[in-house]
């Protein structure tokens, strides 16, 4: 059937239904197989996400704030080249930047939207915000001479500008992150006033706000100078991949692999997502994007639409975890670690496969079980034609190998792979990059950085009030006393713990936060540094798809016309190798290649974690060859979990009850009138 059809006219075919299936307006779901429009996504997206609710700029001023916006992505990339200005100028600068491109971009609330209007108050904000960082930046060697006897002008300058931080964060990323840094910061002034010395109210204030505003362990902390010097150029570099029309390459190229399989256009979710989060910082991005085109496809082949939405949203949340990017958290890791930000990426690569695979053999199942075929050969984009647009992959491939090779900086890198994006995006006759989308790319980048940018500050502040407190000490010896010798209660604490603080909070935010109050915990639980930051990383970014705060869920459902709260239960189990694969790693860094006797080491805990993966989603899914009773689900699930325990007996144990049901099941369908079914 392939040979029978040219290579443009198969991939024209591809399209052909994509299109059909994002056709127009459609009626609510009624069963009939309809699914949202991109306006039904913006509502839901506007109500659950902040980062949607933005200003409306029409005309002349859109084409302003673009150049004002693009200005700054240039003076990013400017400054992390060849600045070599004071820390404390730099990130002051940076952050009097963001403030003023944030109130430009997002008003106080959805409700305060109309075109081409910024009210008299957030102007008055934006200047008083920016000046506080203005005023450091051009004051530094007067500021860090004073040390902690800063004057009336200073404390007066920092409050403002911490306070104005914290309304752009409100309105950018949420409110559970305030909550966080405002109980922090009361308690951080009441340790302060009551820790001797007879301080006055004054005196608490002034030691708070230098702490919080003028050290570099609160605002100018360590999440923002990363931010700046390595995030917003990896946020810039994936605006202008993204222009280069590298996602709908990965969701044409997971269509010839894997979408003639059964139950293919859920596949082609797992693998299309898996590739996008290569290069993609956003769960909800990653679900929008590939979601709008595999979504209706999953619910024309027959699934539901809970369920289409929910494999989509588990698996763009994994794009989070997938190297090289993993939300930019990899660079934070590689700074709070002390290690290789390559080296990173590395041991966050067999992680990331278990995770896919566990989400590819729940969606495997689930069609076997509802007898789902894949999509017909005629439909499907030609192998061929694909492999000539292979050229997009270039800045990607170049990216890993400058920053693998350590022959340029990780900045020198981005740079070079953003300038390969352009050309690639130039060479590109079906989607050619112009000027108006170069600066496009750079606007979408800026407005990218304010979000991140922000939550950074406030992960500073929040880091810095646990610091000076002393809170994340309590806090191990308290979760320590606790669990005692059992350090797999231990571990559920601290995955709790991270659950909680990761929900509505942004990824780089996200690990900032787990990176200072839940990784020192497993640490002195006698965990290894890198099994324990990779740990709290992975149970903070689920909170992307685990109610009642799961974004990713609410777009996936917003597409499908799905039942949000529903969709987000799905997914969580569809993502089930998330909450189980960082148990493994915990007990066996073998997996993140730390302490390695050899490749057969890797190997075994690999094979074995996958089919521990595969026996628990097969209990949770039910269905092998024929329906499982509910005693062989436990089976599996206790064949399962033995596997996932490090140890030899335990996985000869496991594998041997996974097998026992693999094998009375096959059995079982033999016997039944109809034909065997073929897992």
């Amino acid at each position: 059937a392939v040979a029978s059809y040219p290579e443009e006219e198969s991939m024209s075919i591809f399209k052909k239904k994509t299109d059909e299936a994002l056709a127009a307006e459609r009626m609510p779901y009624a069963d009939d197989g309809s699914t949202g429009t991109m306006a039904d996504v913006e509502a839901v997206m506007k109500k659950y996400d902040r980062e949607s609710n933005v200003r409306i700029w029409e005309g002349t001023p859109r084409y302003v704030v673009m150049g004002l916006l693009a200005v700054f992505s240039l003076f990013c990339i400017a400054m992390t080249l060849w600045s070599k200005a004071l820390q404390e100028v730099a990130l002051t600068s940076f952050l009097g930047l963001i403030v003023i491109i944030g109130f430009v971009t997002y008003p106080a609330s959805k409700n305060h939207v109309r075109p081409n209007h910024i009210p008299w108050y957030d102007m008055i904000l934006m200047v008083l915000g920016a000046g506080s960082f203005f005023y450091y930046a051009l004051n530094a060697m007067k500021i860090i001479n004073m040390s902690v006897r800063i004057g009336t002008v200073e404390v007066i300058v920092g409050v403002i500008g911490v306070l104005i931080v914290l309304e752009l964060c409100r309105r950018c990323v949420g409110v559970p992150i305030l909550c966080v840094v405002g109980v922090l910061m009361i308690y951080a002034f009441i340790n302060i006033m009551s820790s001797g010395g007879g301080r006055t109210f004054a005196q608490a204030l002034s030691r708070t706000v230098y702490n919080l505003f003028y050290t570099t362990t609160g605002v100018i902390g360590t999440p923002i100078n990363v931010c700046y010097k390595f995030i917003v150029l990896f946020i810039i570099f994936g605006a202008f991949l993204e222009r280069t029309g590298i996602g709908d390459y990965f969701v044409q190229l997971a269509n010839a692999v894997v979408g003639r399989f059964s139950g293919g256009p859920a596949k082609v979710a797992v693998v299309a997502s898996a590739l996008e989060g290569m290069c993609s910082g956003s769960s909800v991005a990653n679900t929008v994007g590939s979601g709008s085109v595999t979504i209706p496809m999953m619910k024309k082949t027959g699934y539901k639409p809970e369920f289409a939405a929910a494999v989509e949203a588990a698996a763009s949340t994994g794009g989070q975890i997938m190297p090289p990017i993993m939300g930019a958290a990899a660079f934070l890791m590689a700074e709070y670690i002390g290690i290789p930000y390559a080296e990173v990426a590395v041991k966050a690569i067999l992680p990331a496969i278990l995770y896919f695979t566990g989400i590819f053999i729940a969606v495997h199942l689930e069609a076997k079980k509802l007898g789902l075929k894949g999509i017909p050969r005629e439909e499907l984009p030609h192998i061929g034609g694909l492999l000539k647009q292979a050229y997009l992959l270039i800045p990607l491939i170049l990216l890993v190998w400058l920053v693998s090779s350590n022959t340029r900086t990780i900045q020198t890198a981005a740079a070079l792979s953003i300038v390969a994006a352009i050309v690639v995006g130039a060479l590109n006759p079906q989607n050619r990059i112009t000027p108006m989308k170069v600066l496009e790319a750079l606007e979408s980048g800026a407005r990218g950085a304010i979000t991140v940018a922000c939550a950074c500050a406030v992960a500073g502040m929040i880091a810095g009030c646990i610091t000076v407190t002393g809170l994340a000490s309590t806090m191990i010896n308290g979760i320590v006393a606790l669990a005692g010798n059992a350090t797999i209660l231990g571990l559920v604490l601290t995955m709790l713990c991270c659950i909680v603080l990761g929900m509505g909070v942004p990824t780089t935010a996200n690990y900032c936060i787990m990176a200072s109050t839940c990784a020192p915990i497993l640490v002195q639980l006698g965990f290894p540094d890198v099994a324990a930051h990779f740990f709290v990383f992975y149970f903070g970014i689920v909170a992307d798809i685990t109610p009642p705060v799961a974004l990713a869920a609410y777009a996936g459902a917003a597409i499908a016309k799905s039942n949000p709260m529903k969709t987000g239960v799905t997914a969580t189990k569809l993502a089930i190798a998330a909450f189980i694969v960082p148990y493994i790693f915990a007990y066996n860094p073998v997996m993140l290649f730390e302490n390695v006797d050899g490749w057969w080491h890797v190997a075994q805990i690999s094979i074995t974690a996958v089919m521990g993966l595969f026996g628990i989603a097969a209990a949770l899914n039910g269905y092998l060859y024929r329906h499982i009773h509910w005693t062989l689900r436990l089976v599996l699930v206790a064949g399962g979990l033995c596997m996932m325990v490090p140890g030899t007996l335990t996985d000869v144990v496991g594998l041997a009850l996974v097998l026992a049901v693999i094998f009375y099941q096959r059995v079982s369908a033999r016997k039944d009138s109809g034909p065997a079914v073929t897992a």
